[in-house]
């Protein structure tokens, strides 16, 4: 019975954890269409790699004064400094979805959004963002997106 109860305990702190640490994500966005990702938080450390997609949404995951150390949808990971990130406005569709008119599944539908296409947040009411991306603007629902938190 002991072992029992102290199991149940370990899994609420393990959910409870869990719940936290998720909730203390924090996405970004990329301010520039050329962003140098290096090995470490420094200008002194060699370049990794570069992003060239200005928007592209990636997480953050460390910090070190003025260089964040990020991850994006790929697991691909380093370090970037601040002046090349703003407040996170973008997400990727992870499956294919359909963009409506208005925040319901019952409105007229738009377009179909592909899997991995970056789409750029205008704004979210409870399941459903607004979102723009090349020629259109319209509603998706929050679920299979990478770079959105609530």
């Amino acid at each position: 019975m002991i072992l029992k109860i102290k199991e149940i305990s370990m899994s609420l702190c393990l959910l409870f954890y869990c719940s936290i640490s998720s909730a203390n994500e924090i996405f970004l966005s990329l301010k520039k269409s050329k962003v140098n990702v290096r090995y470490g938080p420094s200008f002194d450390s060699d370049v990794k790699y570069v992003y060239k997609k200005i928007n592209l949404p990636i997480k953050q995951i460390d910090k070190k004064e003025n260089f964040r150390r990020i991850i994006d949808l790929k697991s691909n990971s380093g370090w970037i400094h601040v002046s090349q990130l703003k407040k996170f406005n973008s997400v990727i569709a992870t499956n294919d979805k359909i963009l409506f008119k208005k925040p319901t599944s019952f409105a007229k539908p738009i377009a179909l959004i592909k899997k991995g296409r970056l789409l750029i947040v205008q704004k979210c009411e409870k399941n459903w963002c607004e979102i723009k991306t090349d020629n259109f603007n319209g509603w998706i629902k929050t679920d299979n997106l990478w770079g959105l938190t609530n």
